[in-house]
């Protein structure tokens, strides 16, 4: 197999057919019955930036979800929050995180002149550097403000006092990377760090030329069909894994990558998915997601098959969308018990959002009253 897109694939599908496929994947239509650590795993990565949509982005991919499932599985461990796609802490499964980190730790941040020079700890220095960090976190979690407390009492470290008095995020991502720690549950409203050795679902960080294609393969099996550009926007741009790097990975999978002619773009899924795909019937359900839900920010915003151009900078800023088939058509907000539905584009399938704001009003814990709005009409 390679990666060019010359010729033309012997296996065909349609977008519509593709975004159904995909829903499949994504526990969407059907709604799957598994538990959230289930659900982080067939997504890949769940973005944390906020907990009460990351909660409800797995909430509303099984139909056995209760409110804060996903803390629950962070508390006992089935799954991790690291800081893993363009830097920010996202939960993964513990099986499988280290596959991400690999690939997110290749660039080797830490390493860099500008990084040496504002932290003062060289390449040579980060292995005693992490032994440190571990060894302070051996009798559980810890605040970044206790962190840094223990890490600054040694006469190495103690020119990073400055460093955790403000916070010192950054720097904690590399150790987040490499397998060292990952965040705890909240103490009192505040962060913590822990061990991911003391895991026992933790599979530890594998090399990272095993790493590289498992991770495409993974990316093709949840968000499949995809072009080669949604490869690179997501393991790329997301996890700076390296334009010659992911080129090589794909070009491993060889046949084990197929190529299909979707409405006459080609996009590739894995051969084991050939079958399913094909015969995927199109999907009209209608689902209510959260903001920056991982249906959009898998594919990415720039992607106008799932997100149209209209919509786009509604997505961006975290607007929450109304999906139907898989597409982008309107969005919607909260205010109290009433729930409110923009709908810029032709009428919207008010049955079916009601349906699914009863749903949605299940997880949340309250019963919603649907407005809709759109062009033409005001209120309904």
């Amino acid at each position: 197999m390679t990666t060019s897109t010359e010729g033309t694939p012997e296996v065909t599908a349609t977008w519509p057919q593709a975004l159904a496929w995909r829903m499949e994947r994504q526990l969407l239509d059907p709604v799957g019955s598994v538990p959230a650590a289930d659900v982080v795993r067939r997504l890949g990565a769940v973005l944390s930036m906020d907990d009460a949509l990351a909660d409800l982005a797995v909430g509303t991919r099984s139909s056995t979800a209760r409110p804060g499932d996903l803390a629950s599985a962070l508390a006992d461990g089935s799954v991790i929050k690291a800081f893993a796609y363009r830097g920010a802490m996202h939960y993964l499964a513990p099986e499988d995180a280290g596959v991400y980190l690999a690939v997110r730790s290749a660039g080797r941040q830490w390493e860099l002149k500008s990084w040496v020079d504002h932290y003062r700890l060289t390449p040579q220095d980060w292995p005693n550097f992490r032994a440190a960090v571990r060894e302070a976190l051996g009798d559980g979690p810890l605040t970044v403000t206790e962190l840094g407390d223990a890490l600054t009492s040694h006469a190495a470290y103690a020119h990073l006092r400055t460093v955790f008095d403000e916070g010192a995020w950054t720097l904690m991502k590399p150790l987040s990377w490499q397998g060292d720690m990952s965040l705890g549950p909240p103490r009192d409203g505040r962060l913590t760090f822990q061990r991911l050795d003391r895991n026992p679902r933790w599979a530890g960080i594998p090399d990272l030329d095993d790493a590289g294609p498992r991770a495409v393969a993974a990316y093709f099996r949840s968000y499949g069909p995809a072009t080669l550009g949604r490869v690179h926007y997501w393991l790329g741009n997301g996890l700076s894994a390296g334009r010659r790097r992911l080129d090589r990975w794909i070009a491993g999978l060889g046949d084990a990558l197929v190529p299909v002619d979707i409405d006459g773009t080609t996009a590739y899924v894995m051969e084991e998915d050939v079958e399913s795909l094909t015969v995927a019937r199109v999907s009209d359900a209608v689902r209510l997601l959260p903001g920056h839900d991982q249906w959009v920010m898998g594919a990415g915003t720039k992607d106008v098959r799932v997100v149209p151009p209209t919509l786009r900078e509604a997505m961006t800023r975290k607007a929450n969308p109304v999906i139907v088939g898989g597409v982008v058509r309107g969005t919607w907000a909260r205010k109290r018990d009433e729930l409110m539905v923009t709908w810029p584009d032709g009428t919207a399938p008010t049955a079916a959002i009601e349906e699914e704001a009863t749903r949605l009003g299940d997880l949340l814990g309250t019963e919603l009253r649907v407005t809709t709005e759109g062009p033409g009409r005001g209120p309904s």
